[in-house]
């Protein structure tokens, strides 16, 4: 299934219309805000750290890292959200640069240290700054600075409404996208959502990403949000009662074009729909036996023409990029030794790293090496069998040792069954298709104008943003 996405409040003709400009380019890169403007009114406040060496204390940022800060110039002047301690003083010196006056308020959309540890030095600055939050935004306050006294609170609750002026604030409680007490902002105004982490992207603002946005906005995604799926699902829900023109998170660049192309990506993801077709091959091995049976399978899977297989040593490569490719991808194989009668450490970890981020929805095949009594193949399914929709191939692959040639006759079986499913339009040719491409058929949503493509809508179907039914779907064949 691919989807995608049109937030402009048009009519339903207008929408379909508009579909020819809403493209899928994994080099898209967002507006690149650094002491840049989000609108006339919306100005960029934040920070780039080219000094951190892991984010979160486990994430490698080789790109650095962006802590986004906005500030609104109204009647009433809005500063949205703090950042990062360690650049307090440069996003204090931006505050007072680009705030029209002292500012009147102070929205605390998540509590992270990342995003609020810089409320106690902004509001030593300014002491009349009225600090707005959800309950839960409070109590997370007093516990990061205890004996901090505030003079002015705003308490809000989901839906209730700021006016600065001409830009009127709604809050769009978030909460577990992936902290409880997180909520999004939108400015009516402007039509932009303030996103909080959502949209988020490993990454400094002051440098170009030679991959595009999308490599380290899946990598941040699976790695930081991805075990709350269903919670990202409702706020998608809530975002398409909204005319959003503009998404500003906390890290990256502000997406301002072809929404779609974003809000489509953050459909599949928390859906733990695949993203591609292919195959994933997550290996550890200790002397070389299960590696070359590893680069044998994807040697064989590549001419069997599956469209993408990607291979990682779970021991060097880094262990976040092979979550991404897991949930990337339709297929996995997971191949290991047996270590003190279980499976390598790197290979529990990783498969832990997936069960609790919901992983399924995917076909696993198994590699195995065991010079004796070889269990690996055990205890993997076992970890595994607890999840949702998860197949599993006939045919996996013991090794003993090394392979020989039992064990490659299995592993050509594997090759087999999981190329089978691939067809020749599935092909990774490049941007020329294998044989003509034929009619489109896309069913567009009359209500918040979701697209789903395919011949017909599944029995039973409901649009998963809105949840409405089948019959409020339009046919369109392009």
């Amino acid at each position: 299934m691919a989807a995608l996405f049109l937030w402009e409040k048009s009519g339903l003709r207008d929408m379909i219309n508009k579909l020819e400009i809403v493209s899928f380019h994994p080099e898209k890169r967002g507006r690149f805000m650094n002491n840049t403007a989000v609108s006339k009114d919306i100005l960029y406040i934040g920070a780039n750290d080219h000094d951190i060496d892991l984010f979160e204390g486990h994430f490698d940022v080789p790109l650095g890292m962006a802590y986004n800060s906005y500030v609104i110039n109204d009647e009433k002047v809005a500063v949205m959200d703090t950042i990062d301690q360690s650049k307090t003083d440069e996003w204090l010196g931006n505050v007072e640069a680009k705030a029209a006056k002292a500012p009147d308020y102070l929205v605390v959309q998540h509590m992270e240290p990342d995003h609020s540890a810089s409320i106690e030095a902004f509001l030593k600055k300014y002491t009349e700054t009225t600090v707005v939050g959800n309950n839960k935004t409070f109590k997370m306050i007093s516990q990061f600075f205890p004996g901090l006294e505030i003079a002015n609170k705003l308490e809000v609750k989901n839906g209730d409404t700021l006016s600065l002026g001409k830009h009127e604030l709604t809050f769009v409680f978030a909460p577990m996208v992936h902290w409880p007490e997180v909520m999004m902002t939108y400015d009516a105004c402007d039509k932009v959502l303030f996103s909080a982490d959502g949209f988020g992207k490993f990454g400094a603002n002051d440098v170009e990403d030679p991959e595009g946005w999308a490599c380290e906005a899946r990598r941040y995604y699976f790695g930081i949000v991805g075990k709350y799926g269903a919670q990202v699902q409702a706020v998608l829900k809530k975002a398409a009662a909204l005319d959003i023109q503009v998404i500003a998170p906390l890290h990256g660049p502000v997406l301002n074009e072809d929404l779609g192309f974003y809000l489509d990506l953050y459909n599949t993801w928390s859906a733990y729909e695949p993203e591609n077709k292919g195959v994933a091959i997550m290996y550890t091995s200790v002397y070389g036996h299960t590696k070359k049976a590893a680069e044998m399978l994807a040697e064989e899977l590549e001419k069997r023409g599956v469209p993408k297989v990607a291979i990682a040593d779970l021991a060097r490569d880094d262990m976040y990029e092979c979550v991404e490719d897991a949930f990337r991808y339709d297929k996995l194989v997971l191949a290991t030794t047996t270590y003190n009668a279980e499976i390598f450490p790197y290979m529990r970890e990783f498969i832990d790293m997936l069960v609790e981020r919901g992983y399924q929805k995917r076909t696993i095949g198994f590699i195995e090496n065991g010079s004796w009594a070889p269990m690996a193949m055990k205890v993997m399914k076992a970890k595994l069998e607890g999840l949702k929709n998860i197949s599993f191939t006939e045919n996996n692959v013991t090794i003993l040792s090394a392979l020989n040639e039992q064990s490659t006759a299995q592993l050509m079986s594997l090759a087999e069954e999981l190329a089978a499913s691939y067809s020749e339009a599935d092909c990774a040719c490049g941007d020329t298709p294998c044989s003509p491409e034929a009619p489109k058929t896309k069913w567009v949503c009359k209500i918040c104008g979701y697209v789903y493509e395919g011949e017909e809508l599944p029995e039973g179907f409901t649009c998963p943003l809105c949840k409405q039914p089948a019959d409020k779907f339009e046919k369109v064949v392009e």
